[in-house]
């Protein structure tokens, strides 16, 4: 039997070959079995005794029934499980007993998909040849079968699968895939995907921030789309217990054991606000969703709504974005956003003013840095809109907001200083973290897992965004301002201590004053503010008392 290109393991295309018995009842139970085929025939390299036959652990069989029984399957598996060799094994399997398919391998970088197809092809060159198809092309980045079957390896990008047609599509470390990229992706593959019939997504990743990987575990724990779920522990792999654990913590550290090994949605080290606060904040979908709008609640008469808005320059590269908040009490509540990366400065300001119209004229404070003020200057001149709240420098205060009648040179707008935004940053992890700030929005949720600590400032993680988030610093700095008290008639900090005073005045008790009785004796009072008052004694100059 003649070998491709000089490979003695791979077979040659349109060699005869006459099957024994035994070979076709074989090949009859490796085709409908892919269980069977795989624990019988694929071999794996193990890092400590070589070449070995691959023998799945539990968990990696009912990887494999999820697999081949559903369309749809998001797996959240710990680091160093064998999750990529549980597929690859079970790729192989397809491509070999269903001709003329197509299958992609994509992962967040390149060269990570072409070892996985390495693996597969190492897993092919092992096999017999009685099993084998003939080799049609054999390449680090694609390969073609006698049978009609191609594999792609491959980034995830949009441009991948664009104008391509795939049986399967397997995503490797989705979560790790940069969100504005695993949109794109998800926009330009679907319409491949839902064309046919028995087509199917594999979905496998540990978890990394509450991105779209996050989005779609989350709907399909809660049922919301049609992707099965599936979870292993880190106590499932053979060999892993309690000594292990603390080992790798001493050798790694908590948190990153947390996020590779609990596949906690922990986003990044150092964000913001408390990892433990992100993890129990949950999105809710849209009552409207359109061409970057998102809308949460409808307009309620009477309320009192703002507006911020973050001003990009429409090149993709970052995004312009408002975020419309109901300010009539306190908490506060995320009730709209919009954001969108190619919409141009000149029409930023119609969005804006078609949405704060609809939310009962509401203010609007835009972020004047750059092009900012453009978009400011158009909404409050051309589109002749009254509510834009405007600022002014007052000495050290820096700047404050006001009707823009209060002195100083106004601006239509605020500048994000240094001054500003640590002060906004603050303010925001203080009104998140005491639930006095409510977002349901996963796109603000995902930025905020990502916001991290750079330097001396806060500020979005490498291949992350934080345009909606800027929108929340920027609100969070107005709700500290005086004119922002004046205009909704809610003071945060005094509802903050209010809600804490209780436990402010307990961990002042052991250094309160001590009353040892003797005032009892002289008659002193305390009023209902607090306050001492005790008799005076006036002596009269005729008298002696």
């Amino acid at each position: 039997m003649e070998s491709y290109l000089g490979n003695p393991n791979l077979k040659k295309v349109n060699q005869p070959k006459e099957w024994t018995q035994k070979e076709i009842e074989e090949y009859q139970k490796c085709m409908e079995d892919p269980l069977y085929f795989i624990q019988t025939y694929i071999k794996i390299v193990s890092l400590d005794e070589g070449l070995v036959p691959f023998k799945p652990y539990n968990f990696q069989k009912d990887m494999i029934g999820t697999f081949h029984n559903n369309r749809f399957t998001i797996c959240k598996l710990p680091r160093q499980s064998g999750k990529s060799t549980t597929m690859i094994a079970y790729l192989l399997h397809y491509a070999l007993f269903n001709p003329n398919t197509n299958i992609a391998i994509l992962a967040n970088k390149a060269a990570t998909s072409r070892d996985l197809l390495g693996r597969l092809q190492l897993a092919y060159e092992n096999l017999p040849k009685w099993l084998q198809q003939g080799v049609m092309s054999w390449n680090k980045g694609s390969l073609e079968l006698e049978n009609g079957s191609k594999i792609l390896a491959a980034s995830t990008s949009a441009s991948t699968v664009r104008g391509s047609s795939f049986n399967i599509i397997f995503l490797d470390e989705f979560a790790y895939v940069p969100a504005s990229v695993a949109e794109q992706f998800f926009s330009s593959v679907y319409p491949t995907i839902s064309s046919g019939k028995s087509t199917k997504v594999i979905i496998v990743s540990t978890p990394h921030g509450m991105n779209m990987f996050y989005k779609i575990w989350n709907d399909a724990q809660y049922k919301r789309n049609s992707y099965i779920p599936i979870e292993v522990h880190w106590t499932e792999v053979p060999g892993r217990d309690e000594k292990w654990k603390k080992e790798t913590i001493a050798n790694t550290s908590e948190q990153q054991f947390a996020t590779e090994f609990e596949c906690e949605f922990l986003g990044s080290t150092n964000t913001l606000v408390n990892a433990s606060k992100l993890r129990t904040m949950s999105y809710k979908e849209p009552i409207v969703k359109h061409e970057g709008l998102n809308v949460y609640e409808n307009p309620i008469k009477d309320h009192n709504y703002m507006i911020t808005a973050d001003v990009a320059r429409g090149t993709k590269n970052d995004a312009s974005a408002f975020v419309v908040f109901d300010v009539t009490n306190i908490p506060y509540k995320v009730v709209a956003s919009f954001k969108d990366n190619e919409i141009k400065p000149l029409l930023f300001p119609h969005k804006i003013h078609h949405v704060a119209r609809a939310y009962n004229n509401a203010y609007v404070l835009v972020e004047v840095n750059d092009i900012g003020e453009q978009v400011s200057n158009n909404l409050h001149f051309d589109l002749e809109y009254d509510n834009i709240i405007m600022c002014y420098m007052r000495g050290r205060a820096g700047q404050i907001m006001g009707s823009g009648f209060s002195g100083g040179k106004a601006s239509l707008g605020v500048r994000t200083t240094k001054a500003v935004k640590k002060v906004g940053c603050s303010n925001m992890k203080q009104l998140l973290e005491t639930d006095k700030l409510l977002v349901d929005d996963f796109d603000i949720i995902n930025e905020l897992s990502t916001f991290i600590v750079h330097g001396n400032q806060f500020q979005a993680e490498e291949g992350s965004n934080d345009d909606l988030v800027m929108c929340l610093v920027l609100f969070s700095w107005a709700t500290d301002q005086r004119y922002f008290k004046e205009l909704t008639d809610q003071d945060v900090r005094k509802r903050m201590y209010a809600d804490n005073q209780d436990r402010i005045e307990q961990d002042m008790t052991p250094f309160g004053f001590i009353v040892d009785g003797n005032n009892d004796e002289i008659g002193e009072t305390v009023d209902e503010y607090g306050t001492r008052w005790s008799p005076v004694t006036i002596r009269d100059k005729d008298t002696d008392w």
